[in-house]
């Protein structure tokens, strides 16, 4: 298996966008984000994504160059429209404003209209984190996911991310989740390493479980109602309430779908003594540090905790690659006139 330590990955991930139309800013921050996915172990969200990245941008899915577009701004809140423009660089305008209205106000809600898609929304959530603020983050799109008791596509598999900071530089807490029962990025490793997927995760155009990920029809959501509801819910208020709405029009008949976000900031001044909000978060992660174990656990983490770990070994150690991965890197490399590297070869 192919091995890349993080700052080639990066640097040849940003050479790949960059050659296909990204512009270089938009490359190298779509390529930090990639890159933090895969330092992370969520390599369904890591360069594997490169080569649809590229045909997006080829097929103006998304938009190379565009400027942020406010559409609204009161008191705490606002709207930006952002043209169709690489989901990184998108979020990431979306999540400083709506970290510089939380210092301003105490809170900060950014709509990020029109936007692509953003990989791994904790990427996010942990830069405001770093700010000392508390971030909730959505994006929403086109259907992948079935809707409970339905059959087909209907919703997307739409993430929710909650990153909450700790004291004295401790790794934050951050909650990173897909409303399906797995994310798409998934069914995309599998395709690529050439192995099945588990039952659960998704249903094949009969509407019956499948293990073949090239069978796939639609994702199944997360808890059955629970995840589908969750996600109609993301749609609503990253989409319909930016009035961009996605899922009612795909569903009857415009297929051309599209991308939306929301950012969310908090600052724990605005709800009393940031350093008691900060102890006791600390005072709450020890305690779930604390639980005993159930038997075949390897022990008891923190959400996001796992994350973090997987980072400092591939820092060490290199970001391992699928064979598929790599191939689909290099030949994207080909076709775009560069250099295959020499960890992909």
């Amino acid at each position: 298996m192919p091995v890349a330590q993080e700052s080639e990955l990066t640097d040849f991930a940003t050479a790949l966008l960059n050659a296909a139309g990204y512009t270089p800013d938009e490359a190298a921050q779509t390529a930090r984000l990639l890159v933090w996915a895969n330092m992370r172990g969520a390599d369904s969200h890591g360069v594997l994504r490169i080569p649809r990245y590229v045909e997006m941008i080829e097929t103006a899915v998304v938009r190379a160059g565009q400027q942020p577009k406010l559409i609204r701004e009161l008191g705490a809140t606002c709207v930006f429209d952002y043209g169709r423009a690489p989901g990184a660089v998108a979020m990431m305008h979306a999540a400083g404003k709506a970290g510089d209205l939380a210092e301003s106000f105490g809170i900060g809600w950014c709509g990020a209209r029109a936007i692509s898609h953003a990989g791994a929304i904790g990427y996010f959530t942990t830069q405001l984190a770093a700010r000392g603020l508390i971030c909730i983050a959505m994006t929403a799109s086109r259907p992948f996911m079935s809707y409970f008791g339905a059959k087909g596509e209907a919703l997307s598999t739409n993430p929710l991310s909650i990153a909450v900071p700790r004291p004295g530089g401790a790794d934050p807490i951050v909650l990173d989740m897909s409303t399906a029962a797995v994310a798409l990025g998934k069914i995309m490793a599998a395709k690529d390493s050439g192995n099945p997927i588990p039952k659960g995760w998704a249903i094949d155009a009969n509407g019956l479980e499948t293990q073949d990920p090239h069978k796939v029809a639609a994702i199944l959501p997360m808890a059955g109602p629970k995840g589908s509801g969750l996600s109609l819910m993301i749609e609503i208020l990253s989409s319909v309430l930016v009035g961009n709405a996605v899922i009612a029009p795909f569903l009857h008949g415009e297929k051309n779908g599209g991308f939306n976000g929301l950012m969310l900031a908090i600052d724990p001044a605005a709800f009393g003594d940031p350093s008691s909000f900060l102890a006791s978060v600390e005072s709450l992660a020890g305690a779930i540090h604390a639980l005993d174990p159930a038997a075949g656990s390897d022990g008891v983490k923190l959400p996001g905790e796992r994350g973090f770990q997987t980072g400092r070994a591939r820092a060490a150690n290199g970001i391992p690659l699928a064979k598929g991965t790599a191939r689909n890197l290099a030949d994207a490399a080909v076709r775009l006139g560069l250099t295959v590297p020499t960890f992909l070869q």
